[in-house]
């Protein structure tokens, strides 16, 4: 057997893409993995390798995970038995301020009610659907094929999640004052005008 074939690198082979992902999920230093983090993983290849190598399918992803021992929780729906999948449904739809603040509106509903009963794994679904809606947003106002304005309200909807994941209890007041900022009247001056 080759140190190759036993799964350690010989110095100046290049990595494999199993080693990529493993590197790239331990530096992420998650105790479990969701698709959030499968999907970070998989960016990172693609950044790594390039678009046509480092393609690669979550479910790879994940098996390769799976395979090194480390937990994999690929939906939370699998923790909360399906129960509440149908509140989750059509949740992340934020192409315009007015949808991002009725986004986290409904969010922070579902995070307290679940809270209130009891449903730790419901109410980390909840954060799990942020995390993913904060990185979609992340994902648009860095991608140059978006116009800028377009861009710059997904940054804005990013900064919006990452609040409201850090401190749920302050983040409504936080968004009332950040709206009557004149920073956010004059970066966004139509932001919240009724929408034809």
């Amino acid at each position: 057997m080759t140190p190759s074939d036993s799964g350690k690198k010989v110095p100046g082979e290049s990595a494999t893409k199993k080693d990529l992902i493993l590197e790239a999920a331990r530096g992420l230093g998650k105790p479990r993995f969701t698709p959030a983090e499968i999907e970070q993983i998989r960016r990172q290849l693609i950044s790594q390798l390039g678009a046509s190598a480092g393609k690669t399918s979550a479910d790879y992803v994940v098996s390769v995970l799976e395979e090194a021992g480390m937990r994999v929780v690929w939906s939370t729906q699998s923790d909360t038995e399906g129960r509440y999948e149908e509140e989750f449904t059509d949740l992340l739809h934020f192409s315009t301020f007015i949808e991002a603040e009725m986004c986290l509106v409904r969010l922070d509903e579902l995070l307290r009610k679940f809270s209130l009963e009891g449903e730790r794994n419901a109410a980390e679904r909840v954060r799990e659907v942020a995390r993913l809606g904060r990185r979609r947003a992340e994902m648009i106002s860095r991608n140059h094929k978006v116009d800028a304005e377009n861009r710059a309200q997904k940054e804005e909807a990013a900064h919006w999640f990452a609040i409201w994941l850090e401190t749920p209890d302050a983040f409504f007041d936080w968004l009332e004052v950040r709206k009557q900022s004149p920073e956010f009247q004059k970066k966004f001056p139509h932001a919240f005008d009724e929408e034809a």
